[in-house]
């Protein structure tokens, strides 16, 4: 398995391509006339969709810790400051709220 350094970080929807363009080539090969190189074929998607699921679990991993670490972040500043932070959520309610009615309107 390779290390994380070793992987190219790609995005959700370049992944998602990716292994779109990995499905197209195998239902070709399963309809098209090229049936005794189908072996070889077969070998290299089978390599590369394996590599794009090592990339895909490294992006779900980092996208984990980001997640994880923003909110842990974001706990302990509401901690550290729980006064101000019931105030901006007071404030943000009442913006979103008049811009709902506004809308409704």
């Amino acid at each position: 398995m390779k290390n994380e350094s070793d992987i190219k970080t790609e995005s959700p929807e370049e992944i998602v391509e990716h292994i779109g363009r990995l499905m197209s080539e195998a239902e070709a090969l399963l309809v098209g006339p090229a049936a005794e190189r189908a072996g070889d074929k077969m070998h290299e998607l089978r390599a590369r969709f394996e590599n794009l699921q090592e990339k895909a679990v490294s992006a779900y991993g980092e996208a984990r810790r980001k997640v994880i670490a923003g909110a842990r972040v974001t706990d302990e500043t509401i901690r550290t400051h729980p006064y101000e932070s019931l105030a901006i959520a007071l404030g943000v309610g009442v913006l979103l709220g008049a811009l709902v009615r506004r809308g409704n309107s």
